[in-house]
């Protein structure tokens, strides 16, 4: 057991945290931009997952300092892995599973390494992940081909539109109006930095959002939250099937 001393000590040496987590009474990101982060966008769609997830695997990508993670086993998961590329955030996160008292297991794995887990599992977390990648369709790929055996929580930052999109399965070559239209999927790409961060490279709408997830393979059944959407792992039925050149890529 970490006194409140110590528990504020390492919150302190593992530096600037993004999750604001109390741990044993020490908030983690108390002056947060976004206020008690992620809590606050927890409380907003928390309800349209199940209550009860004892015996189920879950797989947080992108796991940041484990908040997700945490309120997973808080709901009974049996297995709870959590993945980030960055050592800091998972050095956050295993400390907070410390204090916590919850095992979970955190690895250093990027979204485009998912296969190397060899496993699925019956809910995948994919927070605040997509505009942080060069190549979000395929990570979304990946996920549903490999980690995904039910049910996908997505969640991105959107911007533009926050319409759904009724777009037909094919247009004539000399179409222009409509993808002038407001509504219509797409990405809005940023080459150098959005909100001071190079990171952030695709920030779709949402008809792009949703729009991906089904080409993916993915069904969504819910939208219970802005920038929240809750998928089933389906078959692929559009006309092209990416999986073959999937792992083409991956090999």
């Amino acid at each position: 057991m970490l006194s409140t001393e110590e528990i504020r000590q390492q919150v302190e040496d593992l530096g600037q945290w993004f999750h604001n987590l109390n741990l044993d009474g020490v908030q983690t990101a108390p002056d947060h931009f976004l206020g008690d982060y992620p809590r606050i966008k927890w409380q907003q769609f928390s309800s349209a997952l199940p209550e009860d997830l004892t015996g189920k695997s879950v797989l947080d990508v992108g796991c940041n300092a484990g908040f997700y993670s945490l309120e997973m086993k808080r709901r009974g998961a049996e297995r709870v892995v959590g993945i980030d590329t960055d050592e800091r955030y998972l050095a956050q996160a295993r400390l907070a599973a410390k204090v916590n008292d919850a095992t979970i297991e955190f690895r250093n794995l990027s979204v485009y390494r998912v296969a190397e887990l060899r496993e699925q599992f019956d809910l995948v977390l994919f927070m605040g992940v997509l505009y942080h990648l060069r190549h979000p369709l395929l990570a979304l790929e990946l996920l549903h081909e490999y980690v995904a055996a039910d049910l996908l929580v997505a969640q991105s930052l959107l911007r533009g539109s926050k319409e759904s999109a009724n777009v037909p399965p094919d247009f004539p070559f000399w179409e222009q109006d409509v993808f002038a239209e407001d509504e219509f999927p797409r990405l809005y790409f940023v080459e150098q930095r959005f909100a001071d961060d190079p990171t952030n490279w695709w920030i779709p709408n949402r008809a792009g959002f949703e729009a991906m997830l089904r080409s993916a393979g993915f069904e969504i059944f819910d939208h219970p939250e802005d920038e929240v959407f809750i998928c089933r792992h389906a078959e692929l039925t559009g006309p092209v099937r990416y999986t073959e050149e999937l792992r083409e890529i991956t090999r």
